[in-house]
């Protein structure tokens, strides 16, 4: 106990010496989107007091990655309450660190909610599709809570798109979030392509989404891949354009 107790108080001792330094880092990253890691009493409690001690030390990382370790003894024993738990916990510890919020949605959004799916002890297949699309949703509020404290980067805006496409099916969302996404001159070569796809599945939207997409057709053969050119000619039949009108004719079949 001793020994724990002098540990704690060489972290204090030093995180007192980096307190200026810190000071100056912290107004950068206000400056930069950081929102700060909430080091209160609920944290406290949750990390336990020497965590908690040594995160207000300067050890914030450190805290964060053992927390990491945890979560995925969690997670390798399916867990999956705990996996939410202890990243809600990481992702307080470092909200800078883009990596913790993706795994933390990806453990929700993917690998919980198919564990749901296929929940032996839970018998009725309606409140396993209820705890699935639960899980995603903690999975969606991950990105958003990593978006809002990331939104100088890319890569929580894709990730945000790919979960409203292919799990909670919200198109417009996912056009949204890869709009913003194609944004950054770092971002993925797909990310226009993707915003105008999602688009295009969107009722009301059909002119809005055609311009998009005409606009890629444009740019040349690089951009006309097969989904292209099948959300072009689906969005052509619903804003009824005239066939020779339409800017992609499928080949004519032989006899």
């Amino acid at each position: 106990m001793k020994r724990v107790a002098a540990i704690l108080l060489l972290l204090l001792a030093f995180g007192a010496a980096k307190f200026p330094l810190e000071q100056r880092i912290g107004e950068a990253h206000r400056a930069a989107f950081f929102h700060g890691a909430k080091l209160n009493i609920s944290l406290r409690e949750q990390i336990g007091q020497g965590a908690f001690l040594a995160a207000l030390s300067g050890f914030r990382g450190v805290i964060a990655d053992i927390l990491a370790l945890q979560a995925n003894d969690a997670w390798e024993n399916t867990q999956w309450s705990r996996v939410h738990f202890l990243y809600k916990q990481i992702t307080t510890l470092e909200p800078r660190v883009t990596v913790y919020w993706e795994m933390a949605a990806y453990y929700m959004a993917y690998d919980a909610a198919a564990a749901a799916l296929q929940d032996e002890k839970q018998p009725r297949q309606l409140l396993r599709v209820k705890a699935s699309r639960e899980y995603m949703q903690l999975g969606r509020e991950f990105l958003e809570d990593g978006v809002s404290n990331n939104p100088d980067r890319f890569v929580l805006y894709n990730r945000l798109g790919h979960v409203l496409m292919t799990k909670l099916h919200d198109h417009y969302g996912a056009y949204e979030a890869y709009t913003k996404a194609a944004q950054f001159p770092d971002c993925m070569g797909y990310e226009k392509r993707f915003a105008a796809y999602e688009l295009a599945q969107c009722p009301g939207y059909e002119a809005q989404a055609y311009e998009l997409l005409l606009g890629l057709y444009r740019e040349g053969p690089v951009e006309r891949t097969s989904t292209l050119l099948k959300r072009l000619a689906a969005v052509e039949e619903k804003l009824a354009i005239p066939p020779e009108q339409r800017v992609y004719k499928p080949p004519t079949k032989n006899p």
